[in-house]
């Protein structure tokens, strides 16, 4: 039986393959596990999809995780986001069948533009916020916003900006989410502390997003994930000068609210796109291309924040993190003479 049912919940004829359908042309990317390839319909002349091509050896023991992927995209109608049109399981493969977007990166964007402004951060930041807000209505959450999932719907200068990759994304509904997961740099601080979280972890990611978009570098870095992880859960960041001098109050007062560390008092997807940043005329209007490029450009060539998710370095990392952070607290304790309980060690998944 297949594992995957259309999108309109039928299942495919057992003789059905996606080659009948689909001509299947270039490889757009490869992935540690899949092929991406661009592919025509055969029934809709010059009609173009993404069919990512998922090894099923490969896949053994994950199928959950793509069964619950292909659930969300399925509930997730939206115009800037990346849609789910078929699932084709045959025998050694799961094909999906993608919207093709050919717009590339948000920041490789961002870098050949020849003039970038404040306004045009808060724009991206709104078509983001919308989507996320749609998500969370429809109880989902990401959990691993950050700029490699954010694309060009095409090569237009007026292009939307689409939101990709759901492999991380559960649904609300699927019980409490107190799994460590996302990218260094862009995850909230309640998921390093391993408590509960749910939406307002997105809408941090998007506040780290919004704070590279108006100076090109990163709010947290370090070279240590262990130190890394420590600046996010203290909320360490600063709106450095010379860099941030040019950009508007407005703009560092919308950043604050979506990357405070209480989720609590952090602003939910609705508040943010009711900020004067966003719905308002408070975004300045001069051009911050400069500035931005430069460091997108330093950004982009190390690759440090932007690297592939090592899930086994992550761990070590973190459980130094809470070793040191329990041996202090042990210190304390001691000091006063109390008994410690034995804490969990947390883990990333990837």
């Amino acid at each position: 039986m297949p594992l995957f049912k259309r999108r309109d919940g039928a299942t495919p004829a057992p003789n059905a393959t996606i080659r009948e359908k689909y001509d299947f042309r270039d490889v757009l990317g490869t992935g540690a596990f899949s092929k991406v390839f661009l592919a025509e319909s055969k029934s809709e002349a010059g009609q173009m999809y993404a069919v990512k091509c998922i090894d099923k050896k490969a896949l053994k023991g994950k199928e959950e995780s793509l069964e619950n992927e292909i659930k969300v995209l399925r509930k997730l109608r939206h115009n800037n986001i990346v849609q789910l049109f078929d699932t084709y399981d045959e025998k050694q493969f799961v094909y999906l069948v993608m919207e093709l977007v050919t717009g590339g990166e948000l920041f490789d964007r961002i870098v050949a533009k020849g003039s970038y402004t404040e306004q045009d951060a808060s724009n991206l930041i709104r078509q983001v916020l919308e989507a996320v807000a749609f998500m969370h209505d429809n109880g989902v959450v990401h959990r691993d916003l950050k700029p490699e999932n954010l694309l060009y719907y095409n090569q237009d200068d007026d292009s939307k900006i689409m939101i990709s990759d759901f492999g991380l994304s559960k649904t609300e509904d699927s019980g409490v989410m107190a799994t460590a997961c996302g990218t260094p740099g862009y995850v909230a601080p309640e998921v390093l502390q391993q408590k509960p979280y749910g939406k307002a972890v997105d809408v941090w990611s998007i506040g780290v997003i919004a704070y590279i978009l108006l100076c090109g570098y990163p709010p947290f870095y370090d070279e240590s994930d262990a130190n890394l992880f420590a600046q996010i859960i203290k909320g360490e960041y600063e709106f450095d000068a010379p860099y941030w001098d040019q950009i508007s109050d407005s703009a560092k007062d919308f950043i604050s609210h979506l990357m405070c560390c209480d989720p609590e008092m952090r602003f939910t997807c609705q508040a943010a796109l009711a900020h004067p940043w966003i719905s308002g005329n408070t975004a300045y209007t001069h051009d911050i291309h400069g500035t931005v490029a430069v460091h997108l450009k330093k950004s982009l060539a190390k690759r440090n924040w932007k690297k592939a998710y090592n899930a086994a370095a992550a761990i070590r990392q973190l459980q130094m993190l809470r070793l040191s952070s329990n041996s202090n607290r042990l210190q304390k304790q001691a000091s006063q003479q109390q008994p410690t309980p034995p804490q969990p060690t947390p883990a990333f998944h990837a």
